[in-house]
Protein backbone atom coordinates (compact mmCIF):
# COMPACT_ATOMS: atom_id res chain seq x y z
CA UNK A 1 0.00 0.00 0.00
CA UNK A 2 1.14 3.57 -0.71
CA UNK A 3 2.46 5.30 2.38
CA UNK A 4 0.58 8.46 3.32
CA UNK A 5 2.32 11.25 5.26
CA UNK A 6 0.37 14.00 7.02
CA UNK A 7 2.86 16.69 8.10
CA UNK A 8 2.09 20.26 9.02
CA UNK A 9 4.43 21.45 6.25
CA UNK A 10 5.80 19.86 3.09
CA UNK A 11 8.75 21.70 1.56
CA UNK A 12 9.79 20.93 -2.01
CA UNK A 13 13.42 21.85 -2.67
CA UNK A 14 16.40 21.82 -0.33
CA UNK A 15 18.32 24.88 -1.44
CA UNK A 16 18.83 27.90 0.79
CA UNK A 17 15.14 28.80 0.84
CA UNK A 18 13.79 25.31 1.48
CA UNK A 19 16.37 24.43 4.11
CA UNK A 20 15.67 27.63 6.02
CA UNK A 21 11.92 26.97 6.06
CA UNK A 22 12.26 23.28 6.94
CA UNK A 23 14.81 23.76 9.73
CA UNK A 24 13.03 26.78 11.19
CA UNK A 25 9.60 25.16 11.15
CA UNK A 26 10.89 21.94 12.71
CA UNK A 27 12.59 23.82 15.53
CA UNK A 28 9.27 25.54 16.23
CA UNK A 29 7.64 22.16 16.71
CA UNK A 30 6.01 21.63 13.33
CA UNK A 31 6.02 18.25 11.59
CA UNK A 32 7.97 18.79 8.37
CA UNK A 33 8.63 16.71 5.26
CA UNK A 34 11.38 17.96 2.96
CA UNK A 35 11.57 16.57 -0.59
CA UNK A 36 14.70 17.03 -2.73
CA UNK A 37 15.69 15.04 -5.81
CA UNK A 38 19.19 16.52 -6.05
CA UNK A 39 21.90 17.70 -3.68
CA UNK A 40 20.88 19.15 -0.34
CA UNK A 41 22.15 22.69 -0.06
CA UNK A 42 21.12 23.58 -3.59
CA UNK A 43 23.04 25.84 -5.91
CA UNK A 44 24.44 28.18 -3.28
CA UNK A 45 26.46 25.45 -1.59
CA UNK A 46 27.64 23.39 -4.53
CA UNK A 47 27.68 25.63 -7.61
CA UNK A 48 26.96 29.17 -6.46
CA UNK A 49 27.93 31.46 -3.60
CA UNK A 50 30.26 29.11 -1.74
CA UNK A 51 32.47 27.88 -4.62
CA UNK A 52 32.52 31.25 -6.39
CA UNK A 53 33.66 33.15 -3.30
CA UNK A 54 36.22 30.44 -2.55
CA UNK A 55 37.59 30.80 -6.07
CA UNK A 56 37.58 34.59 -5.75
CA UNK A 57 39.55 34.29 -2.49
CA UNK A 58 42.18 32.13 -4.21
CA UNK A 59 42.38 34.65 -7.04
CA UNK A 60 42.77 37.52 -4.55
CA UNK A 61 45.68 35.67 -2.92
CA UNK A 62 47.35 35.40 -6.31
CA UNK A 63 46.71 39.06 -7.05
CA UNK A 64 48.20 40.08 -3.69
CA UNK A 65 51.55 38.81 -4.91
CA UNK A 66 51.42 41.40 -7.69
CA UNK A 67 51.68 44.18 -5.11
CA UNK A 68 52.40 47.74 -6.26
CA UNK A 69 55.99 48.89 -5.81
CA UNK A 70 54.54 51.80 -3.82
CA UNK A 71 54.42 49.49 -0.78
CA UNK A 72 58.15 48.95 -0.99
CA UNK A 73 57.60 45.24 -1.55
CA UNK A 74 58.94 43.63 -4.70
CA UNK A 75 56.08 42.05 -6.66
CA UNK A 76 56.26 38.44 -7.83
CA UNK A 77 54.55 36.41 -10.52
CA UNK A 78 52.36 33.89 -8.70
CA UNK A 79 52.71 30.23 -9.58
CA UNK A 80 49.19 28.80 -9.88
CA UNK A 81 48.47 25.15 -9.15
CA UNK A 82 44.90 25.05 -10.36
CA UNK A 83 44.35 21.51 -9.16
CA UNK A 84 45.13 22.81 -5.65
CA UNK A 85 42.73 25.72 -6.22
CA UNK A 86 40.08 23.14 -7.12
CA UNK A 87 40.81 21.26 -3.90
CA UNK A 88 40.50 24.49 -1.91
CA UNK A 89 37.11 25.28 -3.46
CA UNK A 90 35.71 21.83 -2.84
CA UNK A 91 37.26 21.66 0.61
CA UNK A 92 35.27 24.75 1.58
CA UNK A 93 32.11 23.15 0.19
CA UNK A 94 32.80 19.97 2.15
CA UNK A 95 33.34 21.95 5.34
CA UNK A 96 29.99 23.71 5.05
CA UNK A 97 27.99 20.74 3.73
CA UNK A 98 27.20 19.21 7.16
CA UNK A 99 25.10 22.29 7.96
CA UNK A 100 22.85 21.37 5.01
CA UNK A 101 22.95 17.61 5.42
CA UNK A 102 20.06 15.19 5.77
CA UNK A 103 21.56 14.04 9.07
CA UNK A 104 21.34 17.52 10.59
CA UNK A 105 17.79 18.03 9.36
CA UNK A 106 16.68 14.64 10.58
CA UNK A 107 18.24 15.49 13.92
CA UNK A 108 15.88 18.46 14.04
CA UNK A 109 12.94 16.16 13.33
CA UNK A 110 12.56 16.77 9.57
CA UNK A 111 11.59 13.80 7.39
CA UNK A 112 13.87 14.00 4.35
CA UNK A 113 12.83 12.28 1.10
CA UNK A 114 15.40 12.12 -1.71
CA UNK A 115 12.79 11.95 -4.46
CA UNK A 116 11.14 13.96 -7.20
CA UNK A 117 7.97 15.71 -5.99
CA UNK A 118 4.85 16.22 -8.09
CA UNK A 119 1.51 17.72 -7.15
CA UNK A 120 -1.35 15.34 -7.83
CA UNK A 121 -3.99 17.79 -6.69
CA UNK A 122 -4.45 21.03 -4.75
CA UNK A 123 -3.63 19.37 -1.43
CA UNK A 124 -1.41 16.38 -2.22
CA UNK A 125 2.05 15.57 -3.51
CA UNK A 126 3.46 12.27 -4.77
CA UNK A 127 7.13 11.57 -4.05
CA UNK A 128 8.78 8.19 -4.55
CA UNK A 129 5.61 6.18 -4.11
CA UNK A 130 4.52 8.16 -1.05
CA UNK A 131 1.58 10.51 -0.87
CA UNK A 132 2.04 13.67 1.18
CA UNK A 133 -1.08 15.41 2.46
CA UNK A 134 0.16 18.45 4.34
CA UNK A 135 -1.66 21.38 5.90
CA UNK A 136 0.60 23.71 3.91
CA UNK A 137 3.08 23.26 1.05
CA UNK A 138 6.15 25.31 0.16
CA UNK A 139 7.73 25.41 -3.29
CA UNK A 140 11.44 26.26 -3.09
CA UNK A 141 12.90 24.58 -6.18
CA UNK A 142 15.24 27.42 -7.12
CA UNK A 143 16.54 28.18 -10.59
CA UNK A 144 18.97 26.93 -13.19
CA UNK A 145 21.14 28.60 -15.86
CA UNK A 146 19.24 30.26 -18.70
CA UNK A 147 20.76 29.62 -22.11
CA UNK A 148 20.36 32.47 -24.61
CA UNK A 149 18.91 31.88 -28.07
CA UNK A 150 22.21 32.21 -29.93
CA UNK A 151 22.61 30.12 -33.09
CA UNK A 152 25.04 27.24 -32.60
CA UNK A 153 25.14 27.41 -28.80
CA UNK A 154 23.48 24.03 -28.35
CA UNK A 155 26.05 22.31 -30.56
CA UNK A 156 29.16 23.61 -28.78
CA UNK A 157 30.27 22.40 -25.33
CA UNK A 158 29.99 25.20 -22.79
CA UNK A 159 30.30 25.79 -19.07
CA UNK A 160 27.81 27.32 -16.68
CA UNK A 161 28.11 28.08 -12.98
CA UNK A 162 26.92 24.47 -12.46
CA UNK A 163 29.94 22.97 -14.23
CA UNK A 164 32.81 25.45 -14.15
CA UNK A 165 33.82 24.62 -10.58
CA UNK A 166 34.43 21.02 -11.60
CA UNK A 167 37.41 22.08 -13.76
CA UNK A 168 40.73 20.77 -12.46
CA UNK A 169 42.80 22.59 -15.09
CA UNK A 170 42.93 26.34 -15.65
CA UNK A 171 41.35 27.44 -18.94
CA UNK A 172 44.00 28.93 -21.19
CA UNK A 173 41.56 31.39 -22.73
CA UNK A 174 38.08 31.78 -21.28
CA UNK A 175 35.23 33.36 -23.19
CA UNK A 176 32.54 34.65 -20.82
CA UNK A 177 29.14 35.35 -22.35
CA UNK A 178 27.17 37.61 -20.01
CA UNK A 179 28.53 40.50 -17.93
CA UNK A 180 26.21 40.49 -14.96
CA UNK A 181 27.52 39.86 -11.44
CA UNK A 182 28.43 36.19 -12.07
CA UNK A 183 30.14 36.93 -15.38
CA UNK A 184 32.16 39.83 -13.97
CA UNK A 185 33.16 37.99 -10.79
CA UNK A 186 34.37 34.87 -12.58
CA UNK A 187 36.02 36.81 -15.42
CA UNK A 188 38.18 38.70 -12.93
CA UNK A 189 38.90 35.61 -10.82
CA UNK A 190 40.09 33.50 -13.75
CA UNK A 191 42.12 36.40 -15.12
CA UNK A 192 43.89 36.77 -11.76
CA UNK A 193 44.59 33.04 -11.76
CA UNK A 194 46.33 33.34 -15.11
CA UNK A 195 43.74 32.76 -17.82
CA UNK A 196 43.22 35.04 -20.80
CA UNK A 197 39.64 36.30 -20.53
CA UNK A 198 37.17 37.93 -22.91
CA UNK A 199 33.95 39.23 -21.34
CA UNK A 200 31.11 39.75 -23.83
CA UNK A 201 27.65 41.26 -23.39
CA UNK A 202 25.00 42.80 -25.62
CA UNK A 203 24.71 45.63 -23.10
CA UNK A 204 27.01 47.30 -20.57
CA UNK A 205 28.55 45.35 -17.72
CA UNK A 206 26.48 45.21 -14.51
CA UNK A 207 23.46 46.90 -16.12
CA UNK A 208 21.37 46.96 -12.91
CA UNK A 209 23.86 49.10 -11.04
CA UNK A 210 24.62 52.82 -10.98
CA UNK A 211 26.78 53.61 -14.06
CA UNK A 212 28.93 55.99 -12.00
CA UNK A 213 29.95 53.15 -9.69
CA UNK A 214 30.11 50.52 -12.42
CA UNK A 215 32.77 52.68 -14.10
CA UNK A 216 35.08 52.01 -11.13
CA UNK A 217 34.70 48.24 -11.52
CA UNK A 218 35.08 48.48 -15.28
CA UNK A 219 38.35 50.36 -14.96
CA UNK A 220 39.81 47.72 -12.65
CA UNK A 221 38.75 44.83 -14.87
CA UNK A 222 40.38 46.48 -17.85
CA UNK A 223 43.52 47.33 -15.89
CA UNK A 224 43.90 43.69 -14.88
CA UNK A 225 43.65 42.52 -18.47
CA UNK A 226 40.05 41.38 -18.83
CA UNK A 227 39.12 42.19 -22.43
CA UNK A 228 35.70 43.84 -22.34
CA UNK A 229 33.33 43.63 -25.29
CA UNK A 230 30.28 45.66 -24.28
CA UNK A 231 27.19 46.38 -26.38
CA UNK A 232 28.19 43.64 -28.78
CA UNK A 233 25.78 41.20 -30.37
CA UNK A 234 26.88 37.59 -30.75
CA UNK A 235 25.73 36.33 -34.15
CA UNK A 236 26.69 32.70 -33.54
CA UNK A 237 28.61 30.30 -31.34
CA UNK A 238 31.03 28.19 -33.35
CA UNK A 239 33.22 25.18 -32.60
CA UNK A 240 36.51 26.03 -30.96
CA UNK A 241 34.74 27.44 -29.01
CA UNK A 242 34.38 30.78 -30.75
CA UNK A 243 31.97 33.69 -30.71
CA UNK A 244 31.20 35.26 -34.07
CA UNK A 245 30.20 38.85 -33.45
CA UNK A 246 27.52 40.67 -35.43
CA UNK A 247 28.05 43.57 -37.82
CA UNK A 248 31.46 42.27 -38.86
CA UNK A 249 32.80 43.10 -35.40
CA UNK A 250 35.09 40.08 -35.53
CA UNK A 251 35.46 36.64 -34.00
CA UNK A 252 36.67 35.68 -30.54
CA UNK A 253 38.24 32.27 -29.99
CA UNK A 254 39.00 30.51 -26.74
CA UNK A 255 39.63 27.17 -25.10
CA UNK A 256 36.51 27.31 -22.90
CA UNK A 257 33.14 29.09 -23.04
CA UNK A 258 31.28 30.14 -19.88
CA UNK A 259 27.64 31.14 -20.33
CA UNK A 260 26.52 33.49 -17.55
CA UNK A 261 23.40 35.06 -19.02
CA UNK A 262 21.04 34.72 -16.08
CA UNK A 263 18.83 32.03 -14.60
CA UNK A 264 15.31 30.69 -15.02
CA UNK A 265 13.00 29.15 -12.41
CA UNK A 266 12.91 25.37 -11.96
CA UNK A 267 9.24 24.48 -12.30
CA UNK A 268 9.26 21.61 -14.79
CA UNK A 269 7.55 18.42 -13.67
CA UNK A 270 6.07 19.84 -10.47
CA UNK A 271 2.47 19.38 -11.56
CA UNK A 272 1.61 22.98 -10.76
CA UNK A 273 -1.48 22.85 -12.96
CA UNK A 274 -2.92 20.03 -10.86
CA UNK A 275 -2.34 22.12 -7.74
CA UNK A 276 -3.96 25.22 -9.20
CA UNK A 277 -0.71 27.18 -8.84
CA UNK A 278 -0.36 29.92 -11.47
CA UNK A 279 3.03 30.34 -13.10
CA UNK A 280 4.73 31.63 -16.21
CA UNK A 281 8.21 31.87 -17.69
CA UNK A 282 9.24 34.21 -14.86
CA UNK A 283 8.29 31.67 -12.19
CA UNK A 284 5.55 30.91 -9.69
CA UNK A 285 3.25 33.86 -9.05
CA UNK A 286 3.04 34.95 -5.42
CA UNK A 287 1.56 37.85 -3.51
CA UNK A 288 3.31 40.00 -0.90
CA UNK A 289 2.81 37.22 1.66
CA UNK A 290 4.44 34.71 -0.72
CA UNK A 291 1.14 32.86 -1.22
CA UNK A 292 0.43 31.29 -4.59
CA UNK A 293 -2.99 31.14 -6.25
CA UNK A 294 -3.58 28.03 -4.14
CA UNK A 295 -4.16 29.22 -0.56
CA UNK A 296 -2.42 26.11 0.84
CA UNK A 297 0.75 26.60 -1.19
CA UNK A 298 3.55 29.13 -0.67
CA UNK A 299 6.61 29.75 -2.84
CA UNK A 300 9.87 31.57 -2.19
CA UNK A 301 13.38 32.06 -3.49
CA UNK A 302 14.49 31.97 -7.11
CA UNK A 303 11.44 30.00 -8.25
CA UNK A 304 9.29 33.11 -7.80
CA UNK A 305 11.41 35.15 -10.20
CA UNK A 306 12.34 37.63 -7.46
CA UNK A 307 15.78 38.59 -6.13
CA UNK A 308 18.12 35.65 -6.70
CA UNK A 309 20.13 35.95 -3.50
CA UNK A 310 20.69 33.51 -0.67
CA UNK A 311 20.03 36.27 1.84
CA UNK A 312 16.71 37.02 0.10
CA UNK A 313 15.72 33.36 0.44
CA UNK A 314 16.60 33.36 4.15
CA UNK A 315 14.56 36.52 4.71
CA UNK A 316 11.59 35.10 2.80
CA UNK A 317 11.75 31.89 4.84
CA UNK A 318 10.79 33.88 7.92
CA UNK A 319 7.84 35.41 6.05
CA UNK A 320 6.60 31.96 4.98
CA UNK A 321 6.92 30.51 8.48
CA UNK A 322 4.98 33.38 10.04
CA UNK A 323 2.20 32.98 7.49
CA UNK A 324 2.09 29.18 7.21
CA UNK A 325 2.51 28.26 10.88
CA UNK A 326 1.30 31.28 12.83
CA UNK A 327 -1.14 32.65 10.23
CA UNK A 328 0.30 36.12 10.68
CA UNK A 329 -0.07 38.49 7.69
CA UNK A 330 3.68 39.04 7.29
CA UNK A 331 4.75 40.60 4.00
CA UNK A 332 8.00 40.38 2.08
CA UNK A 333 9.19 43.88 1.26
CA UNK A 334 12.05 44.40 -1.19
CA UNK A 335 12.66 48.00 -0.13
CA UNK A 336 15.78 47.17 1.87
CA UNK A 337 16.99 44.12 -0.07
CA UNK A 338 20.76 44.56 -0.58
CA UNK A 339 22.92 43.17 -3.34
CA UNK A 340 26.69 42.87 -3.69
CA UNK A 341 28.86 42.02 -6.67
CA UNK A 342 32.06 40.45 -5.37
CA UNK A 343 34.50 41.84 -7.87
CA UNK A 344 37.53 43.77 -6.65
CA UNK A 345 36.58 46.48 -5.90
CA UNK A 346 33.21 45.23 -4.68
CA UNK A 347 29.96 46.94 -5.58
CA UNK A 348 27.08 46.98 -3.10
CA UNK A 349 23.70 48.70 -3.17
CA UNK A 350 20.47 48.94 -1.17
CA UNK A 351 17.31 50.97 -1.61
CA UNK A 352 16.77 53.49 -4.38
CA UNK A 353 19.41 54.57 -6.85
CA UNK A 354 19.72 58.13 -8.11
CA UNK A 355 17.94 57.18 -11.34
CA UNK A 356 15.09 55.46 -9.48
CA UNK A 357 14.56 58.42 -7.16
CA UNK A 358 14.42 60.70 -10.19
CA UNK A 359 12.00 58.41 -12.05
CA UNK A 360 9.65 58.40 -9.06
CA UNK A 361 9.72 62.16 -8.87
CA UNK A 362 11.05 62.17 -5.32
CA UNK A 363 12.74 65.24 -3.89
CA UNK A 364 16.24 64.07 -3.09
CA UNK A 365 19.88 64.97 -2.69
CA UNK A 366 22.88 62.95 -3.84
CA UNK A 367 25.79 62.71 -1.41
CA UNK A 368 29.22 61.31 -2.29
CA UNK A 369 32.41 60.61 -0.41
CA UNK A 370 35.50 59.25 -2.18
CA UNK A 371 37.69 56.51 -0.72
CA UNK A 372 40.63 58.73 -1.68
CA UNK A 373 39.69 60.96 1.27
CA UNK A 374 39.74 58.06 3.73
CA UNK A 375 42.97 57.59 5.66
CA UNK A 376 42.68 53.79 5.93
CA UNK A 377 42.12 53.51 2.18
CA UNK A 378 45.20 55.64 1.62
CA UNK A 379 47.27 53.42 3.93
CA UNK A 380 46.17 50.33 1.99
CA UNK A 381 46.45 51.96 -1.47
CA UNK A 382 42.77 51.16 -1.96
CA UNK A 383 41.64 54.64 -2.91
CA UNK A 384 39.61 53.73 -5.99
CA UNK A 385 36.06 53.88 -4.78
CA UNK A 386 33.17 56.07 -3.70
CA UNK A 387 30.06 55.90 -1.54
CA UNK A 388 26.94 57.43 -3.01
CA UNK A 389 23.90 58.13 -0.82
CA UNK A 390 20.41 59.18 -1.88
CA UNK A 391 18.76 61.32 0.80
CA UNK A 392 15.12 62.36 0.81
CA UNK A 393 13.32 65.09 2.70
CA UNK A 394 14.66 65.77 6.17
CA UNK A 395 17.72 63.66 5.48
CA UNK A 396 15.86 60.36 5.39
CA UNK A 397 17.94 57.63 3.72
CA UNK A 398 16.35 56.41 0.49
CA UNK A 399 19.29 54.37 -0.78
CA UNK A 400 23.03 53.92 -0.83
CA UNK A 401 25.61 52.30 -3.06
CA UNK A 402 29.32 51.69 -2.55
CA UNK A 403 32.02 50.77 -5.04
CA UNK A 404 35.27 50.12 -3.27
CA UNK A 405 37.29 47.81 -1.06
CA UNK A 406 35.09 45.60 1.14
CA UNK A 407 31.95 47.39 0.01
CA UNK A 408 29.81 44.42 1.00
CA UNK A 409 31.04 44.67 4.60
CA UNK A 410 30.29 48.40 4.65
CA UNK A 411 26.64 48.02 3.60
CA UNK A 412 25.08 47.00 6.94
CA UNK A 413 24.42 50.46 8.44
CA UNK A 414 22.83 51.57 5.17
CA UNK A 415 20.64 48.45 5.02
CA UNK A 416 19.39 49.25 8.53
CA UNK A 417 18.91 52.91 7.65
CA UNK A 418 16.79 52.09 4.58
CA UNK A 419 14.81 49.37 6.38
CA UNK A 420 14.04 51.56 9.39
CA UNK A 421 13.62 54.78 7.41
CA UNK A 422 16.34 56.43 9.46
CA UNK A 423 17.69 59.92 8.96
CA UNK A 424 21.32 60.57 8.12
CA UNK A 425 21.86 61.99 11.59
CA UNK A 426 21.98 58.44 12.99
CA UNK A 427 25.19 57.85 11.02
CA UNK A 428 26.57 61.37 11.08
CA UNK A 429 26.44 61.40 14.91
CA UNK A 430 27.99 57.94 15.32
CA UNK A 431 31.47 57.56 16.79
CA UNK A 432 33.45 55.50 14.25
CA UNK A 433 36.86 53.91 14.98
CA UNK A 434 39.82 55.58 13.31
CA UNK A 435 41.29 54.68 10.93
CA UNK A 436 38.69 52.43 9.30
CA UNK A 437 37.00 52.28 5.94
CA UNK A 438 33.67 52.63 7.74
CA UNK A 439 34.45 56.32 8.15
CA UNK A 440 33.33 56.82 4.54
CA UNK A 441 29.76 56.17 5.70
CA UNK A 442 29.98 58.74 8.50
CA UNK A 443 31.57 61.32 6.20
CA UNK A 444 28.97 60.78 3.48
CA UNK A 445 26.19 61.22 6.04
CA UNK A 446 27.89 64.31 7.45
CA UNK A 447 28.08 65.81 3.97
CA UNK A 448 24.32 66.31 4.14
CA UNK A 449 24.59 68.56 7.19
CA UNK A 450 27.81 70.43 6.35
CA UNK A 451 26.22 73.12 4.12
CA UNK A 452 23.54 73.68 6.73
CA UNK A 453 25.98 73.77 9.64
CA UNK A 454 28.47 76.12 8.02
CA UNK A 455 25.87 78.46 6.52
CA UNK A 456 25.85 82.24 6.80
CA UNK A 457 22.96 82.06 9.25
CA UNK A 458 24.91 79.85 11.65
CA UNK A 459 27.99 82.09 11.40
CA UNK A 460 25.77 85.08 12.20
CA UNK A 461 24.41 83.27 15.26
CA UNK A 462 27.94 82.43 16.47
CA UNK A 463 28.97 86.10 16.19
CA UNK A 464 25.81 87.20 17.98
CA UNK A 465 26.39 84.82 20.88
CA UNK A 466 30.00 85.97 21.07
CA UNK A 467 28.85 89.56 21.58
CA UNK A 468 26.61 88.46 24.39
CA UNK A 469 29.63 87.09 26.21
Amino acid sequence: MRQILNPDLCVVGAGSAGLSVAAGAAQLGAKVVLVERGILGGGCLSVGCVPSKSLIAAAAAAQAMRVPLSFGVTPAVPSIDYAAVHRHVHGVIAGIAPNDSAERLEGLGVTVLREHARFTGPSAIEAGGREIRARRFVIATGSRPAMPAVPGLGAVPCLTNETIFALTELPARLLVLGAGPVGCELAQAFRRLGAEVDLVDQGPILPRDDPELVAIVRARLSAEGVRLHERVQVAAVEPGPALRLADEAGRLTGTHLLVATGRRPTIDGLGLEAAGVAHDAKGVRVDARLRTTNARVFALGDVTGGPQFTHAASFQAGIVIRNALFRLPARASRRAMPRVTFTDPELGAVGLSEAEARQRGLRHEVLRWPFADNDRARAELATEGVIKVIAGGGGRVLGAAIAGARAGELMLPWIIAVAQRQRLSSLADAVVPYPTLSEVSKRAAGAYYAPRLFSGRVRWLVRLLARLG
